[in-house]
């Protein structure tokens, strides 16, 4: 599948595990919506705590900061 939105749909879980430019700019409010449950684990520090909760995720980590919404 190669787009993010489509594959995000109805997903439990977003875990970014590339730091590639193409999921840089993602639409975190539009995946959100788009996810059963929006929760997200970012294994390269793309996205701040602060940009997960505003797009509406209800869960996110990320590794090495102190980041961490909870489930």
């Amino acid at each position: 599948m190669s787009d993010p939105y489509e594959a995000a749909k109805d997903a439990d879980a977003l875990v970014i595990l590339t730091e590639w430019n193409e999921f840089r700019a993602l639409d975190l409010k539009r995946i959100a919506e788009a996810m059963q449950s929006p929760r997200m684990a970012d294994l390269r520090n793309i996205y701040s705590l602060e940009e997960a909760m505003d797009a509406g995720f209800e869960a996110y980590v990320a590794i090495g900061r102190d980041a961490k919404l909870p489930a």
